[in-house]
């Protein structure tokens, strides 16, 4: 029987926006870009999208999730999932979850690994949160941790969102039976 991977230690920053953001980038010359909001996104599309963007940062929440459990996630009303696609094909994806109508949290926010280094993580940060601000809310927010992409609390407050709390979290990975699992749903 294979053994249980021990869990990671994960410094936790909450952030939050009270404004927009007052950038504006150009959208990544020599490459062909799409941003499309996902309306009833299938499981098994998003599941995909979570695991290409989320493999590297130790992204095991919704992998765990049950369909039923992920479908209520997913297909909240208050919640939107937008693909970024490059060239044609997937290559990161953002979801907004509309906590009230005063607050607005960028649940995740990720590209494919494929597209970092193409000069598009920044740009694609400002449209997810370009969506988040349409409907005026008082504050966006954001959490990130150790495990993420290591530029991701930098990048996160160079776009205007300031720390407001921080907290140790464990992270259990996934068994390879979970794993495959997954793969095969």
């Amino acid at each position: 029987m294979a053994k249980k991977p021990a869990p990671l230690t994960a410094h936790v920053t909450r952030l939050e926006m009270t404004a927009p953001p007052k950038a504006s980038l150009p959208v990544p010359v020599n490459i062909q870009t799409a941003i499309i909001r996902a309306t009833d996104i299938p499981l098994h599309y998003y599941r995909y999208l979570y695991r290409q963007v989320g493999k590297r940062w130790h992204w095991y929440k919704r992998l765990r999730m049950t369909d039923e459990e992920l479908a209520g996630a997913i297909h909240d009303p208050r919640v939107s999932v937008t693909v970024l696609y490059v060239n044609g094909a997937p290559a990161g994806f953002f979801e907004l979850f509309k906590e009230s109508e005063e607050v607005v949290e960028l649940s995740y926010f990720g590209l494919f690994e494929r597209a970092i280094g193409l000069g598009i993580g920044k740009w694609f940060l400002l449209q997810a949160l370009y969506a988040a601000w349409q409907d005026n809310p008082q504050k966006v927010t954001v959490t990130t941790n150790t495990l993420d992409h290591p530029r991701a609390l930098q990048l996160y407050q160079m776009m205007g969102f300031s720390p407001v709390s921080t907290y140790e979290a464990l992270v259990q990975p996934m068994t390879d039976a979970e794993l495959i699992k997954v793969l095969d749903a």
